[in-house]
């Protein structure tokens, strides 16, 4: 049967993929040095937080196999996977499973940190929200997340190099966004245009520009003593 070179992946949701990438790792990196570098942690958390609220949205309103409604299935079509009788485009049911988890682990991450504080030098933007009994529990499970998180990213590169090992490449069509396909019926991505984007956009931005306390009263200025 005949392969035909089928658009999956936007460039939007390409972008968001090695973006995350790349942030997760830079926030690992300065989350564990610690010290001065928790400011690019800080900074990092921030970006992170827009990038998962941009895919957020984009997956109701972004292209066809980036919806959540595409490929987060029920019990049915993960037994029809495992069964081998699930031949579709995008994400497998059972791989929809482990980027929902992962969404939502980083979005309690970036959250939490909003929170958090290392009672020294370093507070979340949104710190004077919660208690200090409150920052420091959520700066624990915060600190506790990130070996979670850390499994389910070798548990993501681990079933990727699987589904290489199978002569399945899972990792060209994030970079091109096209797929070599056998069904005949399949059919390439659609929608998600310009207007979308720009909305998806918009939303992440105004959630960041919330997330880093600008709806905060200005802190009080310093007292200047009177001799």
């Amino acid at each position: 049967m005949q392969e035909h070179r089928i658009k999956v992946w936007d460039l939007p949701t390409r972008l968001f993929h090695w973006l995350l990438v790349i942030s997760v790792a830079l926030a690992f990196a300065t989350g564990l040095q610690g010290g001065s570098a928790m400011v690019w942690h800080g900074r990092i958390g921030l970006s992170i937080l827009g990038l998962l609220v941009f895919r957020l949205i984009w997956g109701i309103i972004g292209s066809t196999y980036a919806r959540f409604g595409q490929f987060v299935r029920g019990p049915t079509a993960i037994r029809a996977y495992l069964q081998g009788r699930w031949h579709e485009l995008g994400h497998n049911p059972l791989g929809a499973l482990s980027v929902l988890a992962l969404l939502g682990l980083l979005l309690f991450q970036a959250g939490s940190g909003l929170f958090a504080t290392d009672e020294i030098a370093f507070s979340g933007p949104l710190k004077s929200l919660v208690s200090q009994h409150t920052s420091i529990w959520l700066s624990g499970l915060h600190r506790q997340a990130i070996w979670l998180i850390g499994g389910l990213i070798g548990l993501h590169i681990g079933a990727a190099l699987f589904y290489l090992a199978r002569g399945q490449n899972l990792i060209r069509p994030m970079i091109t966004g096209y797929v070599l396909s056998r069904e005949p019926m399949a059919r390439p991505a659609e929608g998600g245009g310009i207007l979308a984007l720009l909305l998806a956009l918009a939303i992440a931005g105004g959630c960041v520009w919330i997330a880093n306390g600008s709806l905060l009263p200005p802190p009080p200025p310093p007292v200047t003593p009177v001799w």
